[in-house]
């Protein structure tokens, strides 16, 4: 049998890949007959630093594991493109299973349309998922959530490559297709939804030693464009006092500027992980209490820290926080994200109240 091929853009998308890796394992020895394929993780790597750093750690996690990490600079200028698609052709041809992250990634749509594996599986890079899983079952093109609905010139260039990719993530009577989430979704006619209970996290990391205070999880959904920043920083300020939070872990993604004016208005200690929350969570020290904005993180903290003692909340966004600009699609589905994390996962709502948003908690 040919070898597995994973495709990773991000630390979360590679830990998940390790996830779903670890699933695989025979809990007895297997002969050299029923042995799985070897896995082989490409990952494209993105351009920013922060992003960069988190995967050169992640990669060597995996490496340490048993498979093998190629690191590919996709992204890396002129004719890097070209470079990378002749170099993965081979690989391609001959993977029995490719393992994406990313099924809105224009780079993955576009290796998409050269191959046609005989098994695909789609692991969670946030609550994407979520939606990927809705458009795959509607049969409509594939959209980030945050993006608005009218297709401007890339987006009418690159259609076709869109279009065909959507075809290749169907299942077909050769094809089986997978979703590997820790997300609620609905499996789409055909596809194969299956668990992502943080195993191999659980069994790798902690149990950590948990702080008396509590700790805040940053989000981009200012630099996507859907929230605006000074609601954002109030919100932020009122959360930090109302918890009793000392620190802030930032999304790779979040400004310098952002962070430094959370920094400077709120006292908090801002954090930039070296590795997904759910491995810095679960290696710990970490608080008591973890408030979060609408993310994956409300989904698969609860999974990564169970048994712990660690509480979850999640503090919902309101319609007026969202900027003009944002997707009319966001606040609904910033309101999925809330509304679907887990049981023992606490809601917090906002009202407004004047020229600041008060903060109710439950």
């Amino acid at each position: 049998m040919t070898g597995q091929l994973a495709f990773v853009e991000s630390p979360v998308q590679l830990l998940n890949v390790l996830e779903w890796a670890h699933t695989q394992t025979p809990d007895v020895p297997a002969t050299e007959a029923d042995a799985a394929p070897p896995l082989t993780v490409v990952v494209l790597s993105p351009t920013d630093p922060m992003s960069r750093g988190q995967l050169r750690r992640m990669a060597q996690l995996a490496r340490d594991q048993g498979l093998t990490v190629r690191w590919q600079e996709a992204r890396g200028g002129r004719g890097a493109l070209v470079r990378t698609l002749r170099e993965l052709a081979r690989p391609l041809r001959s993977a029995e299973r490719v393992i994406i992250g990313d099924p809105f990634s224009r780079y993955v749509q576009l290796l998409l349309t050269l191959f046609a594996p005989r098994h695909l599986t789609v692991v969670d890079d946030g609550t994407a998922t979520m939606e990927f899983a809705a458009q795959l079952g509607r049969g409509e093109r594939l959209v980030r959530w945050h993006r608005k609905g009218s297709m401007g010139p890339r987006e009418l260039v690159l259609a076709p490559v869109t279009s065909l990719a959507r075809r290749k993530l169907a299942p077909t009577r050769g094809r089986t297709v997978e979703i590997f989430t820790s997300l609620p979704v609905e499996a789409p006619p055909g596809v194969t939804v299956t668990e992502n209970t943080y195993a191999w996290t659980r069994d790798g990391f902690g149990p950590p030693l948990l702080t008396g205070g509590a700790d805040l999880v940053g989000t981009s959904l200012v630099e996507t464009g859907v929230v605006d920043a000074d609601h954002y920083a109030r919100v932020v300020q009122e959360l930090a006092r109302a918890h009793g939070a000392t620190r802030y872990f930032a999304h790779r993604r979040e400004s310098a500027e952002k962070l430094h004016r959370i920094a400077v208005e709120t006292g908090l200690q801002v954090v930039r992980p070296d590795l997904p929350l759910e491995l810095i969570a679960r290696r710990g020290p970490i608080g008591r209490t973890v408030v979060s904005f609408p993310s994956t993180v409300v989904h698969t903290l609860p999974l990564a820290l169970a048994g712990t003692g660690v509480k979850v909340a999640v503090i919902e966004i309101a319609p007026e926080w969202l900027r003009a600009t944002a997707s009319p699609r966001a606040q609904g589905f910033l309101s999925g994200v809330a509304g679907t994390a887990a049981h023992e996962v606490d809601r917090l709502t906002t009202r407004a109240a004047g020229p600041a948003d008060r903060l109710e908690f439950g």
